[in-house]
């Protein structure tokens, strides 16, 4: 299946404010062209981040990408990087529904897949916190958030990818 290693800038630094990064990695059990392709599935996507219908995605760099939680409305963001079947990220809002991602108010979400001996090694990394234009106590709040959910999301995806057909 996959193992979940290493978490990384998930607590406060010393001075009270939120470390700007939150780092995963995860080995899945399949070849790297298959996690892509999972990952960056707008039915997948719309069921990992949503509220289960597909989300909006323009696969190339400076598209957009459109997650509806339903009664919570959208959470729009921009796609930055696209590398098949190596790097994909793109940049969220962290304010409120429906506000499109600008400088400083995003944070920018990284997956990086390499092959490994029996599967693909992905990492993640959301970084951006420390330039949020929010008070503290509110990028303290979504750093922890954010990285729970992570913590859920991710298992998700190694779950995912385990019940699909090879």
């Amino acid at each position: 299946m996959g193992e979940i290693h290493g978490m990384v800038s998930d607590s406060t630094v010393t001075d009270g404010t939120a470390a700007d990064s939150i780092e995963r990695e995860i080995v899945i059990a399949a070849p790297r062209e298959r996690v892509w392709q999972i990952l960056t599935r707008a039915e997948f996507l719309g069921r990992w981040f949503g509220s289960g219908a597909p989300a909006e995605i323009d696969l190339r760099p400076g598209g957009r990408m459109v997650f509806d939680h339903g009664v919570h409305g959208t959470l729009p963001a921009r796609i930055e990087q696209v590398e098949r079947p190596a790097v994909f990220s793109y940049r969220w809002s962290q304010g409120a529904a429906g506000e499109e991602p600008a400088a400083d108010n995003s944070t920018l979400v990284r997956f990086t897949l390499t092959a490994v001996p029996g599967g693909t090694r992905l990492r993640m990394v959301e970084s951006g916190f420390a330039t949020l234009a929010l008070p503290t106590e509110a990028v303290l709040a979504r750093h922890e958030q954010n990285s729970a959910g992570w913590d859920r999301k991710l298992p998700e995806l190694v779950l995912h990818v385990a019940k699909l057909p090879a």
